[in-house]
C-alpha cells in the first residue's frame, strides 16, 4: 500500500466505521436456503444438541472435585461433542426458527431451545465460566458464537425468544468481557485455520457489537484491525489450506476488514492484500479444497473450509463497490466452492454431523450479510 492510499485509510480514524453491506448487489449469488434444506439442517442440531456422549471436554482438572460429567460442568450447552458445537448448534436453530417461523421443525426446535436457555443452567454457565483458571475457556471460537447466538435472539421479534434473550443475558455479558480484555491484550494475531484464529471470530463479535449497538466493542475491534491487519500485503493463500483447516486465514482477514472499511477503503485494501484475483471469472483460481475421509474428526474439517470460504468470498464481494472487476471471479469461486460442499453435509459421520449444519446455514442464510 503506498503512503497515499495508507493515508486515506488511516485518516478514517477508524472512527468505527461499519460497512452497511456495501455496494455489491447480493442478486448475483446463489438460491438461498429453503425450507426443506432448513430442515435437514435443523435435523442435526436437534440430533446432537442434548447428546451428551462422546463429548471433548477443554476442562482442566485442579482437584477430584473438578472430574464431573458435561452436563454438570456447562448445564446448557454439553452436547454436540463440544461447548461451541452446541452453543452454534443453538444458533442454528434460533437463525431457522427466525427465517421459517411456521416450519414443520419449529415446535421441536422450540422444545429444545427451551430446555436449555433457562435462568438456572446459564447461571451453571456463567459459573463456571467466571473461574479464574478458566480465562481462556472456548476463546475466541466459542465465546464468540455465543455473543453470534445471543445477536440472534437480540433480532428475534418472539415472545420465547424475547425470554431467551433475557436469560442469556448474564452469560452474554461475561462473554463479551473476556472477549474485549483478551483483544486488548493481545499482542499478535493468530492466522491459523481453525478455532484460535482471530479474524472469523472478530467478525462474528463485531456483527454482536453492531446488533446490540455496543460501540465500545466496536473501537476495540477496529483498533485491533488497525494494528494486526491494516498494513498487510500479499496474503499468500497458495499456502493455504492446511492439512486440518476449517477456516481460511487469508480470507476470513478479508471478510473481517470489509466489516470495519468502508467501500473504497476496502477496495484499495483487497487490492494489496489479495493482489492475485482475477478481473473475469475464466482464470483459474481457488479450486476447492478435496476431503480426504469425512469419517476422521480433523481431515472432515476441510469440509468446513469449503463452506467458509464460500460465505467469506461473498462476503468480500458485499464489501466491494458495485461495478469493482473482480467480482465475477470472487462470485465464481463462491459458487464453486458452495457446489463442493452443501451436498456433503449429510449427518452420516457424527465427526462432521455435529457441526458442518450451522456451517452451512451460515452460507445459506446469508447469515455474514445481514
Amino acid at each position: 500500500m503506498n503512503g497515499r492510499v495508507l493515508g486515506v485509510v488511516v485518516a478514517l480514524s477508524w472512527a468505527l466505521v461499519a460497512n452497511a453491506g456495501g455496494n455489491a448487489p447480493p442478486a448475483a449469488r446463489a438460491t438461498p436456503l429453503d425450507v426443506t434444506a432448513a430442515g435437514r439442517f435443523a435435523a442435526l442440531a436437534l440430533k446432537c444438541l442434548h447428546q451428551e456422549y462422546p463429548n471433548h471436554l477443554s476442562h482442566t482438572l485442579d482437584s477430584d472435585a473438578d472430574a464431573l460429567p458435561p452436563h454438570v460442568l456447562t448445564p446448557a450447552f454439553y452436547g454436540c461433542l463440544d461447548w461451541h458445537s452446541d452453543v452454534h448448534g443453538h444458533w442454528l436453530l434460533v437463525r431457522l426458527l427466525r427465517t421459517y417461523p411456521d416450519a414443520p421443525f419449529g415446535a421441536a426446535a422450540r422444545a429444545e431451545i427451551a430446555r436449555s436457555i433457562t435462568p438456572q443452567n446459564i447461571a451453571g454457565e456463567v459459573s463456571y465460566l467466571g473461574r479464574d483458571d478458566r480465562a481462556s475457556f472456548e476463546r475466541p471460537y466459542g465465546l464468540a458464537w455465543l455473543l453470534r447466538l445471543a445477536a440472534e435472539l437480540h433480532r428475534w421479534n418472539d415472545p420465547q425468544g424475547q425470554q431467551w434473550s433475557t436469560s442469556l443475558t448474564g452469560l452474554e455479558t461475561e462473554a463479551a468481557s473476556r472477549l474485549k480484555h483478551w483483544i486488548l491484550n493481545l499482542r499478535y494475531p493468530i492466522r491459523i485455520g481453525e478455532h484460535d484464529q482471530t479474524a472469523f471470530s472478530f467478525a462474528l463479535i463485531w456483527d454482536w457489537a453492531r446488533v446490540t449497538d455496543n460501540t465500545e466493542m466496536r473501537g476495540v475491534l477496529a483498533d485491533a484491525a488497525r494494528r494486526f491487519y491494516l498494513n498487510d500485503r500479499d496474503c499468500p493463500l497458495s499456502y493455504e489450506p492446511s492439512g486440518e483447516d476449517f477456516l481460511s486465514p487469508c480470507l476470513a482477514e478479508a471478510d473481517f476488514m470489509r466489516r470495519v472499511l468502508d467501500g473504497p477503503e476496502f477496495g484499495q485494501w483487497l487490492t494489496q492484500f489479495l493482489p492475485a484475483i482475477p478481473h473475469d471469472a475464466k482464470t483459474p483460481w481457488l479450486e476447492p479444497a478435496i476431503v480426504t475421509s469425512r469419517a476422521d474428526p480433523k481431515l472432515v474439517h476441510i469440509d468446513g473450509l469449503n463452506l467458509s470460504r464460500a460465505w467469506m468470498l461473498e462476503g468480500i464481494v458485499h464489501g466491494l463497490a458495485r461495478d469493482d472487476r473482480r467480482i465475477p471471479a470472487l462470485l465464481d469461486a463462491a459458487r464453486r466452492h458452495r457446489e463442493a460442499a452443501l451436498p456433503a453435509v449429510t449427518g452420516e459421520h457424527y465427526e462432521g454431523g455435529h457441526w458442518l449444519g450451522t456451517f452451512a446455514v451460515y452460507l445459506t442464510s446469508e447469515a455474514g450479510l445481514n
